[in-house]
């Protein structure tokens, strides 16, 4: 792998965590927010290794006292970002979509535009006022994503998104229809907002997507996998024990090869990777995959190793601040140029 000397010429390791309510993988019909009281020890891990998160932060967590005292806290010391994140059934105005939109989790793209719309301004708004700072990242509720929703992130002042992840596609479930991103780019792209999978060099919207990487899986394990899918239930087995990707994101199995992953990624001369988590998954209880106290402390050893190898290879960046160098090195090259 590729040795990098300096701090400018090394890749970035971005930090992006979804911060969102307690457990929202159980469809709460009321949404808490004690997530929030655990979120400074993983804070105080990345400022360890130099490391700034972004807080990707949706509707019910801005009106948590705590979060927001909190993220406050990190935006005046310089310690990381705040960008948004928008589950659509909960976020105003409160427009049903389904006979229980807390059942189904719509996608925001499901909606009709103009409500879209307005939840993107009600949300880029009360940020804004809670925190004093002008809204410039995002990452989609659930992953879902369109053409119309970037062209309306642009509009509103946007200027990265982080929603892509390669090679997967995302099943809406009790509702019609999916979000796939099999086949869209592993690497940093200037979005096209008509064709969001392709890149336009003069696109203000700057796609970062999750550093997700195919994994090379052996006959057998193809097989098994195809056989298992023929069933519902099966596929679900298939998807934990013989995923076809790997991603740069704890599960609490996947501790020994997350270095890995991002090595492979940087070997691949990237430059950046990018970590993401729940904000729900620092708490015991706050997710299915960390229940318990142990559960909870084997996340922190492992995001401890990955961060300790990722300070000896790269920089910490949020994602507005790797915009700015993507930015800084398209000028620097076209002064070069017009030399």
């Amino acid at each position: 792998m590729e040795v990098h000397t300096t701090m400018l010429d090394r890749p970035a390791f971005l930090i992006t965590i979804d911060t969102e309510g307690d457990n929202l993988w159980a469809n709460p019909r009321e949404v808490t927010t004690e997530n929030a009281r655990f979120l400074p020890r993983f804070q105080t891990l990345c400022e360890r290794y130099d490391l700034k998160p972004t807080w990707l932060t949706n509707w019910e967590m801005v009106e948590s006292p705590v979060y927001c005292e909190f993220a406050q806290d990190v935006l005046t010391r310089d310690a990381g970002e705040i960008g948004m994140h928008l589950h659509a059934w909960n976020n105003p105005p409160l427009i049903s979509l389904t006979d229980d939109d807390f059942a189904c989790n719509p996608f925001l793209t499901q909606y009709p535009e103009p409500v879209m719309r307005e939840k993107i301004r009600v949300l880029t708004d009360r940020l804004e006022s809670a925190f004093g700072v002008t809204m410039r990242s995002h990452r989609a509720g659930r992953w879902g994503f369109n053409a119309a929703y970037a062209r309306m992130l642009i509009e509103s002042g946007y200027r990265v998104d982080c929603s892509v992840t390669p090679h997967v596609c995302w099943k809406q479930g009790y509702m019609p229809g999916e979000v796939d991103y099999r086949g869209f780019p592993e690497h940093a792209y200037r979005m096209d907002p008509d064709a969001i999978a392709c890149e336009s060099a003069d696109s203000p919207l700057l796609e970062l997507p999750v550093t997700i990487l195919r994994r090379d899986r052996g006959l057998i394990e193809r097989a098994t996998a195809r056989a298992l899918s023929v069933h519902r239930f099966g596929q679900r087995i298939a998807g934990r024990f013989l995923p076809e990707v790997r991603w740069l994101r704890p599960n609490g199995r996947n501790g020994r090869e997350l270095i890995e992953t991002m090595q492979l990624a940087l070997a691949d001369g990237r430059g950046f990777v990018e970590f993401m988590l729940h904000s729900s998954e620092f708490m015991p209880g706050g997710s299915p995959r960390f229940q318990t106290e142990a559960q909870i402390e084997s996340l922190f050893d492992d995001m401890e190793r990955l961060f300790e190898a990722a300070s000896e290879c790269c920089v910490g960046m949020t994602l507005c601040e790797y915009e700015q160098r993507v930015v800084s090195k398209v000028q620097s090259e076209q002064r070069m140029t017009a030399a």
